[in-house]
This record gives C-alpha cells, structure tokens and sequence, in this order.
C-alpha cells in the first residue's frame, strides 16, 4: 500500500509541475531525453547493461531449471532457440 500510496503522490507531482512547465517546457524535455538516448555511449552502455542481464538471467535459470514448471523451462528455452547471439532486441549489436 505504501509503494502505491507513492507512485500516486509522484505521478500527481508530475502532472502539476508538468501542467505549469507549458507545452515548451516539454518539448525541451523531450529533446534532450532523445539526444541523450541516441549518445553511443549511452546505447552501448545500455546494450552491455541489457545483454549482462541476459547472461545473469540465464545462469539463474540453469540452475533452477530442475525446479521450474514445464511451462516456463518450455518458454526459455523457446526464446533462446529465437535469440541470435550477436544481437538484441533492437537488431544492433554491442559493437
């Protein structure tokens, strides 16, 4: 209840200091997230950061996958049947 409780008073903070911010405001915002997204930096850390959490997430599953239901060892190993190994979800590769 407490985290809820949160989430709601920061997404009511959000839309009062957004409504008064204008439409310019937001927009500079949006500029500026898109420009810090599209930094190679920035993609190649989140790329490394996604394809560790692969690897992490695939080590846990190795070793409970004795203790898994059929359903999901089913669908993990479904998806790394899927998974080309030089790319991730967005078709590049951590180069």
């Amino acid at each position: 209840m407490r985290y809820r409780l949160t989430f709601i008073t920061g997404a009511a903070v959000g839309y009062v200091l957004g409504a008064r911010a204008g439409r310019e405001r937001y927009e500079e915002l949006r500029k500026a997230a898109r420009r810090i997204a599209q930094n190679p930096a920035v993609r190649n850390t989140a790329e490394s950061a996604a394809q560790n959490g692969r690897a992490l997430a695939s080590r846990a599953a190795d070793k409970i996958g004795g203790r898994l239901p059929g359903s999901v060892s089913d669908r993990i190993r479904s998806l790394r049947e899927q998974r080309v190994a030089d790319e991730d979800d967005w078709g590049t590769s951590n180069t």
